[in-house]
Order: structure tokens, then sequence, then C-alpha cells
């Protein structure tokens, strides 16, 4: 009762208490049990009124100007109140919250404050103008105080408010509840998922040689916070949505190049009974693989279009749409984009900084990543440390000191919500990426620039697919984030593979090792060996793209070399019988001189 109360009025209250405590019992309260009363403030031998007259002689004695009207007042707050009674309040008081300035002035500025929300960031100067507007036909005419009161009266009244910082804050805490809220919250993986879009602050190398920025569109789990899928393009588009939903409900495959320990095999993730009702986990990357149950969204064209609509009821997944200015209802994928930004965009090769102000000079002039190359790195760290990043929304409701991880909360989940695999082929994914229609020529497919070709186009090569409508070109379906393959619809029946006759050619896949924060499940030494490689991973992504000539070496001598088996048993593989078999040497025939006379003299 006494916190927050000053000092010096504590004091005097527990030192009235002393002597309020003998008047009514005799003894002083640190006196030892049994001790005798002293004679003057005897209960069995003085009334009440002759103790209080006794107190207020013994201090008076002793200097204090205290009578015995002061102790009777003193005696009777302190059994009504308790130690409190005994506070001199008047060092308790406190002045109005705005001195004495005139309640009109306060309402005036208040509303000027107001009228900042919507409008374009002023500054404190614009404020004192307006209020000195709003008050011009006041009756009684009001009297301003000075300057400097005005401008401590605006401090006090704009503070936490923005009202002459970021329009965007500004807003936001506008919008934000005035009672007591709490966000939607999640049991299961799946049961709310949110979905939005962002500008991706990195300057990519687009397909034609422009330099520019993209933008992220991403998906979170609610419940696991995991990022199901995350992918970038120069202009989202209502086709992007849906194959991001296509991609959340598919496992993301193991990429040539990625270490084992980035398996679902590898990390806590139940993937032996996952594996037993979804056969497609078989190569799968320790991502969760969730069906949306509800997915909220913005009122963007791009989320509020046919194509994605149409996706979800095919998928069975219900959209909510957000309430218009409520920042509430999709906070959770909103600050995950921005953590995307800052744990791993500023650590990426061209990183161009929130605003225009935190903008570097010359970022076009230095190494940049391709889009294709860009998204590979974003997948990596996804998968290595996203989910395995403790998570402050994840914490143990009985223990909240512990942290879990994404993966970490799935594995928790799905002991108690389960797995339900959606029944999506491969046909079906196929179905939901966008569709083109072009011509099958000799050569085979053009596409954005690239060819694809394939054997089972020989019969088609050259004809007409029939369909009038499209001029009889024929269908062709696209992955936007995967340029090494398109696929045909076949006319028999299912879909044509066709493999870009470049992908030879094309950069070596990114990936080395990855940081898994699991601390139950793994194997001894994988957590500080992927530590370091996720750090590799950032430096990578900072120095940016090596030369053609050096990532032409990288290739070929990655295409050159396949793979080796993990050992199953543990034991370090040992030579083959035939390793010491060598092979004749072909016969090498030089190439002749050049002359250039003779050449001249030849005829073309």
């Amino acid at each position: 009762m006494l916190d927050g109360l000053p000092a010096e009025a504590v004091e005097q209250a527990l030192w009235w208490e002393r002597h309020i405590v003998e008047v009514l019992d005799g003894r002083l309260p640190d006196s030892p049990p049994g001790a005798a009363a002293r004679p003057e403030f005897d209960p069995g031998r003085w009334s009440l009124t002759r103790r209080e007259q006794a107190k207020a002689t013994e201090l008076a004695a002793a200097g204090h100007q205290v009578s015995a009207a002061t102790v009777k007042r003193r005696r009777q707050r302190y059994q009504a109140q308790g130690v409190i009674g005994l506070v001199d309040h008047r060092a308790d008081r406190r002045s109005a919250a705005f001195g004495r300035v005139d309640e009109r002035v306060v309402a005036a500025m208040t509303t000027a404050i107001a009228e900042t929300t919507e409008a374009s960031s002023r500054t404190a100067g614009f404020v004192l103008w307006r209020t000195e507007q709003l008050l011009a036909g006041s009756d009684p005419p009001v009297v301003l105080p000075s300057q400097r009161t005005l401008y401590r009266l605006f401090g006090r009244l704009a503070h936490g408010r923005h009202a002459t910082g970021s329009a965007r804050a500004r807003r936001s805490l506008a919008a934000r509840p005035d009672g007591p809220f709490s966000g939607v919250t999640a049991a299961a993986p799946g049961e709310l998922m949110q979905i939005d879009s962002t500008p991706f602050d990195v300057l990519v190398r687009l397909d034609d040689g422009v330099t520019g920025r993209v933008e992220l569109t991403g998906m979170v789990d609610v419940a696991t916070r995991t990022v199901s899928a995350a992918v970038l393009r120069p202009t989202t588009k209502a086709i992007d949505a849906s194959v991001l939903l296509a991609r959340t409900v598919t496992p993301e495959p193991m990429r040539p190049g990625w270490a084992q320990a980035l398996a679902m095999s590898r990390s806590v993730l139940p993937h032996q009974r996952l594996l037993a009702l979804d056969e497609r986990l078989t190569h799968a990357a320790a991502r969760p693989v969730i069906v949306p149950d509800t997915v909220v969204c913005h009122h963007g064209k791009v989320f509020m279009s046919r194509a994605f609509r149409a996706s979800c009821r095919f998928l069975g997944i219900s959209l909510q749409p957000a309430h218009e200015a409520t920042p509430t209802d999709k906070g959770h994928i909103e600050r995950t984009l921005g953590s995307v930004s800052s744990l791993f965009a500023q650590f990426v090769a061209g990183y161009t900084g929130s605003t225009a102000d935190r903008r570097g000079r010359h970022l076009a002039d230095g190494p940049l990543w391709s889009l294709p190359e860009l998204q590979d790195l974003l997948d990596e760290w996804i998968v290595a440390a996203w989910q395995n990043r403790p998570h402050d929304g994840l914490r143990d409701p009985l223990t909240p000191g512990r942290m879990f991880t994404a993966n970490q909360k799935y594995a928790a989940l799905v002991e108690t919500a389960g797995h339900v695999p959606v029944t999506l082929t491969g046909d079906d994914y196929i179905e939901l990426l966008p569709a083109r229609w072009h011509a099958i020529n000799a050569y085979g497919i053009r596409l954005n620039h690239r060819t694809y070709d394939a054997e089972a186009l020989n019969p088609l090569r050259r004809q007409p697919s029939g369909v009038k409508a499209k001029k009889d070109l024929w269908e062709v379906h696209h992955d936007p984030y995967d340029v090494s393959r398109i696929w045909a619809r076949d006319p028999a029946g299912g879909w044509i593979t066709a493999f870009w006759t470049q992908l030879h050619r094309a950069p070596a896949p990114f990936g080395e090792l990855a940081w898994d924060h699991a601390r139950a499940g793994l194997p001894t030494g994988i957590e500080q060996e992927i530590a370091a490689a996720v750090t590799n991973l950032l430096e990578r992504a900072h120095r940016g793209p090596a030369t053609s000539r050096d990532r032409t070496v990288a290739t070929r001598t990655h295409a050159s070399r396949p793979p080796a088996p993990t050992p199953t048993d543990g034991r370090p593989t040992g030579p083959t019988e035939d390793a010491d078999e060598t092979t004749g040497a072909a016969k090498v025939i030089p190439l002749p001189v050049f002359d250039p006379f003779a050449e001249a003299d030849r005829r073309w």
C-alpha cells in the first residue's frame, strides 16, 4: 500500500504507527513477548483519553508540536484504515493532468491531433496552428498559453501516437482496439493460416537483364509459425498465389547439393510415422507439409481473384478475407515477412534497405542474384534457419521460459491433432500451375526465351492441337519458380514433361548444410555442424553470384560427379574391387596449324 509514496511520507507514517500502537496496547510493536506495559500507557490503569494525553505530553517534551486532539485523530484513522491512514497525503497530492491550461485548449489540441491520423505527416507547429484555428470562434474567447506551454502540452497529448512520425505507424495505432484484445489462436497445424505479399528489399537481375525489386508472397501457419511456402516474383499475380497453395500442400524435395542434415528423416519431425500416411515424404526436406483449413488474406485483387478462389475451392480451403483497417486479423504473416527481411534479406548482395533513406549507393553495379538463384537461397534458408529457429510466440504454457522451433511445435501438435495428407497427385499439382498456349516446333517449345524439348513431343511437332479457340496451339503449364521443366498436355491423357535444353549449363544448385536448433532426435554433432553451414549460407548470399567462368566450371564439375550415397552402417566406404582398373589412352589427333595466308586464298 505504501509503494509509490514519497519516502519521507512513508517514514513519518511508520513513526506514528509505533506511538499509536503504544497508546492502544501499552507496548511498542517491537517489544519482546510478555514485556510489561509502561505505567503511563497501561490499559489496565488508565483510560484511552488519559493515554492519548500522556502520549501528547511525551511528544511535546521531545520537541514535537503535538496535542491530545492530534493523537486522537491519528489513532482513529489508524484503527479505520491501518498504516495508510497515518500518511500525510499532502506529500502525495497530484497536480492536474495538464496543469492550469484551459480545458478547451486541451480539447482543441486533441481534435487537431486526431485529424492527423489519415493525413500526411506534419510538424508540431502545424498542430499548434490548427489548435488556434479551432479556438478562433470560441465564446467566451480563449486565452492561449505561451508557446512553450503549448509544445509541452502537445508532447503529452501526442505521446505514443506518432502524430509527427510515420503515417503508416500512426494509422496502425489508430486501428488498434481501445479495450482489451487478443489474436485468434490455433490449436492444430493448418487450422488457421495467413497469406500476404510485400516488397522484397533486394535488387534482382531479371530475365531481361534489367535490375529491379521483386515481391515476396508467403504463407504462415499460426499454430506452428511454419512458413509453408514463400515465392519471389516481379509482380504478384493471382496465379502466383495459386501456385503458393500448391506448394503448401506439396513436400519440399531435397535438391541436389543440399546436405542430408536438411532431410526430414534427420529432423525432429516424425518422419517415419508421417511416411506411413504420405509416401511423398520419402525424399522430402525438413519442412512440414500443412494442409490449410482456413486462409486469411487481405482484400487485394490478387487474393480476391477468381483463379485464387477456384484454387481454394479445389483444395477444400475456406478463404477468409480480413477486416479492413484491422491489423490484428493477419498480424502473424506481416511480422513474419518483416522477419524474413531482417534475418535473411539484409545478408543478400543487393540489399536496398526498407526505405529510401536507408538505401546505399551503386547497388546495381555490384553482384546481383538472378530470380531463380535468389529463390533457391530463400528456399534453403527457410528449411535451414527459419524452421529451426526458436520463436518467442511458441513458448510452452507450463514452462514459459522455454521456446520451441517451428518444427518442434509441429512435431508436438501433430501427435494430438494428427495428419491428413491432401489427395493431390502430380497431375493435380500441374493443373494448378499457370497455363500458356504455344506451338510445338521442331526444336521444341519456346517459353520465356527458353527452349524446352523431350522425345515424347515427337508425334506433336508442327501439328495443330485442334483447339480452334487457341489458334491450334498446345496447352503448356509451367512453374514460375522452377524453370527447369514445363508440362505439355498429352492428347492421349496426362502430361508430357519437357526439360530446358540449357539445363546442364545452369548454375549449380546452392546449399551445403543448414542450421538446425532441434534439441531432440538429432544425431550427435548435427547441430554444431549445421550452425557453421548457415553462417556459410549467409556469407555466400552476401558475396553474390560467382563469375560466369567459375559458375561454368562448378556446374560441369557438379554434373560430372554423381552424389556419393550415404553409408548405412556408419562404417567408412572403401575402394571397390575395380578401383585400380585403368583404360587405355585414346589416340590423339593433332590439329593443323592455322595459316591466315592460306585461308585467304581458299574459296568459300
